[in-house]
């Protein structure tokens, strides 16, 4: 036997070899590719010059492999027949099934009887004949579809299929054409068309129309969405959006995408001109033109520097989330150059906004430009000692109010320290100085307010030591620590004089993230003064395969009181209010993280947060619950709060699913919205309904209900 193979695999090099001696005799100028062959026998028509293979016979020739149960190659024509059970593996990835071929000029022209070919993304193509030529593939009586057939019932038509009595597959414009074609759904044509085309699954992106989505809301009425992207170039393209309403008309929207040679950009936005309406959303007579535009940019200087931008305005404060296109209270644009080397960071940045509450005012609202940063770190020295610099620059106008500029310099030297015990201890040191130019500063005085501009400033001396201690033990497959964690700063009290605005610390917020900062304030504009110490404990438990539970608490001293923190906010006393988190995910079936905060006195609850996620993969359950006591600020009291939100998506088979949504404010026991979705997804489809209602009101924004539809066929849209 194994002389037999030896013999036979030397006749199969010595025919390969043969063949392409043999078309060059034949033809010069031909450039057939050279062929290799294997099979459990061959035999050579040396009079007619063929090659007669049978019996798994695998046939290639330049980048197509063809395997059949018996083929015959004319070396002098350059033609190979096959015939049983014939594959033929394409360059590009599609693979084509066939009882008989006849294929000349490499394999690339010819006829294919009983044509079947499954493409790259697991289409199926199938049809009674096939004839290529030049790169096309025409086939006659043709089925096209991506579904997968029922494995319990493979005679079963697909979910959808395409029948065509003409169907032609261009591979070089690497498009899929139909003549005569009607669509089936579970075998029932539902719609024809004499001519459509679309790209075969190598296509990645190609001009055409996207999935539409249709629908209604209760304010702008029936609703249709037919998106169509335009490729202008490999790098850039074009999508049109526009939405039909039958209350408010048409909204032309859209989207432009750019990506050059150091970065991207792109921008979208809206236009259209409905019917006036008042503050109660009454018609008022005439039209309005309203609309929206959103930019982002990131651009590549060098490898150190880079520049971009966000862009983010509307023509005015409700027309986004009436329109469905954005629900913030605030429009942010920014432009900024940054730059990052080693441990160092730099950045000029600039800040536009426009306020969307009913009581914003245009003039109170500031632009910042610039805001510039500095952050320096030192290589360590001798000792592990580290030198830091932070400047900051900042200018902020308004057309009325107050304007305030600001230069802040602060030198910092820090020293880490190992104990000989495992305890751990930072010393740092550091000198701040702060120079204001403002205009029109309220100064509140025995009398009433008044008003105050020019030069003011303070310099602010820092000592601090920081101290943590963390106890590990394992055992058996879970690791244990506990980390008491201590910190000590003294600095002069005071340091905030009335002359100084507060633009940057107003949204103050006491919590576990900054219970152990030197100065808890988020900006610049205000900061902490006198003897203070904070203290914690950490408790962790940590699994091997991943699960995790964790606790911190702490609390805050300081020898006198300050009043620079509002009351309320729990830091206005001598003794702060205990802050903390829990988390708890011992699986991925289990994700529990809750934080608090509560009195330093009688441990009463004055802010509750709970975000919990569980259940198995068919069944996601999360629940978030958040209740925060009148909580201080420097503009009012945001006031007691209540709030409850739910989510859940049930997979009730592998193709479908359910999904609830719900937010409730439980302080008047009202809901703010409430959602549910039904989705059908497999390999060939995409159906998904949606329907939500919004209570929330603010003047031409009423109570909303609206339902969605969302159909999309792969490779049609």
């Amino acid at each position: 036997m194994t002389s037999a193979r030896a013999c036979l695999a030397a006749a199969v090099a010595v025919l390969c070899l043969a063949v392409p001696l043999a078309v060059r005799a034949q033809a010069p100028t031909d450039t057939a590719a050279p062929v290799v062959m294997r099979a459990d026998s061959l035999a050579h028509d040396s009079t007619r010059n063929l090659v007669i293979a049978t019996g798994n016979v695998e046939f290639a020739q330049g980048e197509r492999i063809l395997l059949a149960d018996r083929v015959t190659y004319d070396a002098q024509n350059d033609t190979v027949t096959a015939s049983g059970n014939v594959t033929m593996l394409e360059p590009t990835g599609e693979v084509v099934f066939a009882d008989y071929v006849e294929l000349r000029d490499g394999m690339k022209s010819g006829v294919i009887r009983d044509f079947r070919m499954l493409l790259t993304d697991g289409s199926r193509l199938a049809a009674n004949g096939a004839v290529r030529s030049d790169g096309r593939t025409e086939m006659s009586k043709a089925v096209f579809s991506p579904c997968q057939l029922c494995p319990d019932h493979p005679e079963h038509p697909p979910l959808w299929q395409i029948k065509s009595v003409r169907v032609v597959h261009d591979q070089q414009r690497r498009d899929i054409e139909y003549s005569d074609a009607f669509l089936e759904v579970f075998g029932v044509p539902v719609a024809y068309t004499p001519y459509f085309s679309h790209p075969d699954p190598t296509v990645k992106r190609r001009s055409g129309f996207l999935t539409p989505s249709f629908g209604g809301h209760s304010q702008l009425g029936l609703t249709t969405q037919i998106p169509y992207f335009l490729e202008l170039a490999p790098y850039r393209d074009v999508t049109f959006a526009p939405i039909f309403t039958s209350k408010e008309g048409v909204v032309l929207a859209g989207e432009y995408r750019e990506r050059t040679a150091s970065g991207q950009f792109e921008f979208s936005g809206s236009i259209t001109r409905p019917r006036l309406r008042d503050d109660d959303g009454a018609l008022a007579g005439g039209r309005d033109t309203r609309g929206h535009i959103e930019g982002l940019g990131r651009f590549d200087i060098d490898d150190t520097w880079r520049w971009g931008f966000d862009i983010e305005r509307s023509t005015d404060d409700t027309y986004m989330r009436r329109y469905g296109f954005g629900s913030e209270d605030t429009l942010t644009s920014h432009l900024f150059v940054e730059g990052f080397r080693g441990r160092n960071y730099a950045a000029v940045n600039g800040y536009a906004f426009q306020g969307l509450e009913i009581d914003d005012d245009p003039g109170d609202t500031p632009i910042v430009l610039p805001i510039a940063d500095y952050n320096f770190i030192g290589d360590p020295g001798r000792h592990g000692d580290r030198y830091t610099i932070d400047a900051n620059l900042m200018a902020l106008t308004r057309t009325a109010g107050t304007d305030s500029r600001r230069l802040s310099l602060t030198g910092g030297w820090h020293l880490p320290y190992i104990g000989p015990i495992g305890d751990v201890y930072t010393l740092s040191a550091s000198l701040r100085g702060d120079v204001y130019l403002v205009d029109e500063v309220e100064v509140p005085t025995g009398t009433g307010i008044v008003t105050e501009s020019g030069l003011t400033g303070r310099v602010v001396p820092l000592l601090s030591l920081d101290w943590r201690y963390p106890f590990i033990r394992q055992s058996g497959t879970v690791r244990q620590v506990i980390e008491p964690m201590f910190r000590a700063s003294i600095s002069p009290y005071g340091g905030n004089p009335d002359d100084i605005p507060n633009e940057d610390s107003q949204s103050f917020e006491f919590d576990d993230t900054n219970l152990f900062s030197v100065n808890r304030f988020p900006g610049l504009d205000r900061i902490e003064g006198g003897p203070r110490i904070s203290y914690g404990l950490r408790l962790g438990a940590y699994g091997l395969g991943g699960g995790r539970t964790t606790a911190f608490i702490g609390q805050s001293f300081r020898v006198k009181a300050d009043s620079t923190f509002e009351p309320g906010s729990g830091l206005e006393d001598n003794l702060s209010d205990f802050v903390g988190r829990v988390t708890i995910a011992p699986s991925k079936f289990l994700d529990l993280a809750y934080r608090f905060q509560l009195d330093g006195g009688d441990f009463a609850p004055r802010r509750n947060e709970v975000d919990l996620t569980t259940g198995p993969d068919w069944l996601r359950v999360n629940v978030g619950f958040l209740s925060i006591e009148d909580a201080p600020s420097d503009l009012e009291k945001i006031g007691k709060r209540e709030e409850l939100s739910a989510s859940a998506r049930l997979a009730l088979t592998p193709h479908w699913s359910f999904t609830a949504v719900h937010r409730r404010n439980l302080q008047t026991d009202d809901a703010i919205n409430i959602g549910f979705g039904l989705t059908y997804q497999d390999e060939c489809i995409l159906f998904s309904a949606q329907l939500d209602r919004r209570f929330t009101e603010d003047r031409d924004i009423a109570p909303d209900t609206s339902l969605r539809f969302v159909i999309k066929l792969k490779h049609l849209g």
